[in-house]
């Protein structure tokens, strides 16, 4: 049985503020600004979570990106490739928190991997969650 779960996922928001107060009152999720890195964390209160990127040519309207549990980033994008994919982003920290890789697979479909930098959650999850 696979372990690759979906740990993330990133919805682009042209304007954070009303994207983060949309998806509280549509969902009742809590979310938390990061001004230093401009996004806002989502969480639903049953373990799916993600995240609000600000709208850019790396992240356009529309293009949601679904994270998936990575071991191994490296060996991960390395696959992507050999099976006929092409790697977006190569493997990337996120102070405090973990690694992340984005890649494209054969036709076109944008997917991030993600791997968590220890067990606990990060500083900005844990403030989400408490």
């Amino acid at each position: 049985m696979s372990t690759r779960n979906i740990v993330h996922v990133e919805i682009p928001a042209a304007n954070m503020e009303a994207t983060s107060k949309f998806y509280q009152k549509l969902f009742d999720w809590k979310t938390l600004h990061i001004p230093e890195m401009n996004y806002t964390l989502w969480d639903n209160g049953n373990g799916s979570a993600g995240g609000f990127p600000a709208v850019s040519d790396q992240n356009p309207a529309g293009q949601v990106i679904v994270y998936i549990d990575s071991k191994d980033i490296d060996a991960d994008l390395k696959k992507v490739e050999k099976l006929g994919g092409k790697v977006l982003m190569p493997k990337t920290e996120i102070p405090q928190t973990g690694w992340f890789g984005i890649f494209q697979d054969p036709t076109g479909n944008v997917i991030g991997l993600y791997t968590n930098m220890g067990e606990q959650p990060s500083k900005h999850r844990k403030k989400l969650a408490g």
